[in-house]
């Protein structure tokens, strides 16, 4: 499962494609033809044979420029079906040992100018999040201060009250609600922004992970940052005030990354560690007990039986699946898919830690993410 460092927010899961879409995209794969997934059986190079393209199908018309569109408008396909094409990498299909030899030493200098590319890919990907982390220090007064009103430690100044009016669009019906709510109460006695972060996660694409119980555990969260790893990597900070749910005043998460780069030079996601929740007495909501009554046959007596079972929560996310310990070992197709799941919400809470708009936080008409 690889993904470069660079990509921050995850989109949200791409629709499904209709059949047209979908023949096109396998044409497009078999179309490509590389020494490593070019079929066994071919025409020798210097015969103008060719497999079968897109234009050669008569079942029907397949609108490429549609295609095209949809795969733009969702890289996380694209960045799927290059990593299942990835897979075809180092493979022979004999293709290139049935190559006159001169012609296999130019493949095989091919080859070599690849590997400088992606030597050069390497720099890059090490340079960018070089340039990320010193933009993000300078980030960090900003969320620093972001978290201060948020809580009411701070106010902010006349001028960013100002700044921030400036945005504002609202309609009449706005306006007059605000005046009801201006009138109705003073606020005088509010402190900073309540329930901001859970507002926030609600009205984005990450709300699909919260259930009622975990809404009341989230309004004590005051705050989430992350910070970059000595390796590549990041780690996602989740601050909660005190709470009757847990002990923990932080819960982390963190993203780890291959130390040594992917073939194209891209950074590669490795694995996921999060922090172990204490949960108080009868708290964990990540599991639910039932109750069941069980009657002796012997003796008649009922008893009740309580039996602890999971049930999901926002909090499983700190208890992410685990690959498998053997590199060779298989991995299975559910934890493979749980795992691509946890890394794109490792993204889209990325976002949430770096900044977004404010009003994308609390209006609920606008995605956040």
């Amino acid at each position: 499962m690889a993904e470069p460092i660079r990509n921050r927010a995850a989109p949200p899961t791409a629709p499904l494609l209709d059949t047209t879409a979908q023949r096109l995209l396998i044409l497009t794969a078999m179309d490509t033809r590389t020494p490593q997934n070019t079929p066994a059986n071919n025409a020798p190079i210097s015969s103008h044979a060719q497999a079968p393209g897109v234009s050669s199908i008569k079942e029907e018309d397949l609108d490429r420029a549609a295609a095209a569109s949809i795969f733009a408008q969702n890289p996380r396909l694209v960045s799927m079906m290059q990593n299942k094409l990835n897979t075809l990498v180092g493979k022979s299909s004999g293709y290139v040992e049935s190559l006159p030899a001169p012609v296999r030493k130019r493949v095989a200098g091919l080859k070599g100018v690849q590997k400088e590319h992606s030597k050069l890919e390497a720099q890059f990907q090490e340079e960018v999040l070089e340039l990320e982390k010193r933009f993000f220090a300078k980030f960090t007064p900003l969320y620093e201060k972001r978290a201060k009103i948020i809580n009411g430690e701070l106010e902010p100044t006349e001028a960013e009250v100002e700044a921030g009016e400036e945005d504002e669009e609202e309609d009449e019906e706005a306006e007059a609600a605000k005046a009801e709510t201006d009138a109705a109460t003073s606020g005088a006695d509010e402190k900073g922004i309540p329930e901001f972060w859970l507002s926030a996660m609600k009205n984005s694409s990450l709300a699909e992970t919260i259930t009622d119980r975990d809404e009341e555990a989230l309004k004590f969260l005051t705050d989430i940052r992350m910070e970059y790893l000595d390796r590549p990597g990041f780690r996602l900070i989740f601050e909660f005030a005190e709470n009757p749910f847990f002990t923990n005043k932080t819960i982390s998460k963190t993203y780890y990354y291959q130390e040594e780069n992917g073939y194209g030079g891209d950074f590669i996601y490795d694995h996921a560690e999060g922090d172990k929740i204490d949960w108080k007495s009868g708290q964990d909501l990540t599991v639910k007990v039932e109750s069941k009554k069980q009657r002796n046959k012997n003796t008649k007596q009922t008893r009740i039986v309580k039996k602890t079972i999971p049930t999901p929560s926002f909090f499983d996310f700190f208890n992410p699946a685990t690959p498998p310990a053997d590199d060779d070992e298989e991995i299975d197709e559910e934890i493979e898919a749980k795992l691509e799941l946890d890394y794109q919400l490792g993204g889209r809470w990325q976002a949430q830690a770096r900044g977004c708009r404010v009003q994308a936080k609390l209006d609920d008409e606008t995605s956040l993410v």
